[in-house]
């Protein structure tokens, strides 16, 4: 008995740390809950939580190409960078939604949109929701830990996930342009 539960004890531990996935901050190694819901696999349901404090699903944006810029804060330069642009490239592409995705409170994410003129993102928060490890995003340690880490997942108009990346340090800048092109492919 006492050694099924060592090999029952071990086993769910290897399995735990399998799943999770490493990208660096600052050159230092974190962990994240999983890794990205994988290309050609339909995108994972989800409920956020909009500036207005209403409920956002992923069928709120069926039919369209779906762009989730994913960061751990818009308080930090390199997050603010990433919705800035984003920002930029939406109000260009046709049939696309970019969310931008964070822990921030949503009273944080509207402030932040009206004083910087965002207008062409959607900002919607992970507050009290399982996305972080539904994406496989949620930071599991270091000082960072229950934050998101940076990635970007581009869903196609059936749901189904075109483009996936999970930047390796989050302190760096996601591939904009790859993501754009996986829109306009």
């Amino acid at each position: 008995m006492f050694s099924k539960i060592i090999f029952s004890t071990l086993f769910l531990f290897s399995v735990c740390t399998f799943a999770q996935n490493t990208v660096m901050m600052g050159g230092k190694p974190v962990h994240t809950y999983a890794k990205l819901p994988a290309v050609n696999k339909a995108a994972p349901k989800f409920t956020l939580t909009d500036v207005t404090m209403k409920d956002q699903t992923l069928d709120s944006y069926k039919g369209k190409f779906i762009i989730l810029n994913i960061f751990p804060s818009v308080d930090t330069g390199v997050c603010s960078a990433s919705v800035h642009h984003f920002n930029e490239d939406a109000a260009n592409i046709p049939n696309t939604v970019v969310l931008c995705i964070s822990k921030d409170l949503p009273f944080a994410q509207k402030r932040f949109c009206g004083a910087e003129g965002i207008k062409h993102v959607v900002m919607l928060s992970d507050f009290r929701s399982d996305f972080g490890k539904t994406y496989g995003v949620e930071i599991t340690d270091s000082v960072m830990k229950g934050l998101l880490s940076r990635a970007v997942v581009v869903i196609d108009p059936s749901g189904k996930i075109v483009y996936e990346e999970q930047v390796d340090d989050i302190s760096h800048e996601p591939n904009y342009e790859a993501a754009i092109a996986a829109v306009k492919k």
